[in-house]
């Protein structure tokens, strides 16, 4: 069965994920949430600017976990499955993301 649902053009394609991986990335953002309300919550009670800095190292680290588990989650499924269907225009596709992700 092929991971996503087509459209006409990439950001138009839905992703089938399984609810283990639904769940470990769901997790992954609440948690990521959560930090960010912590740094709202130090602005509001003047917290010390290397303590802010510190924390927003720290959401800014799990942000890059978090779409580094979703690239290998792609690359597994969506792009390996179009590569063995032929479709390379697949690779483009990952080679444009890796660069935004690069920024």
């Amino acid at each position: 069965m092929h991971p996503f649902e087509e459209g006409n053009s990439a950001s138009e394609r839905k992703k089938i994920r399984d609810e283990n991986e639904r769940r470990d990335l769901m997790n992954r953002l609440k948690r990521i949430e959560g930090q960010v309300r912590g740094l709202q919550r130090m602005l509001d009670e003047d917290a010390y600017c290397p303590d802010i800095l510190t924390q927003a190292s720290a959401v800014n680290s799990a942000l890059n976990s978090f779409c580094r588990v979703l690239l290998a989650n792609h690359i597994r499924t969506c792009v390996s499955e179009d590569i063995r269907s032929g479709r390379e225009e697949t690779v483009d596709e990952l080679m444009d993301t890796l660069q935004k992700l690069m920024k």
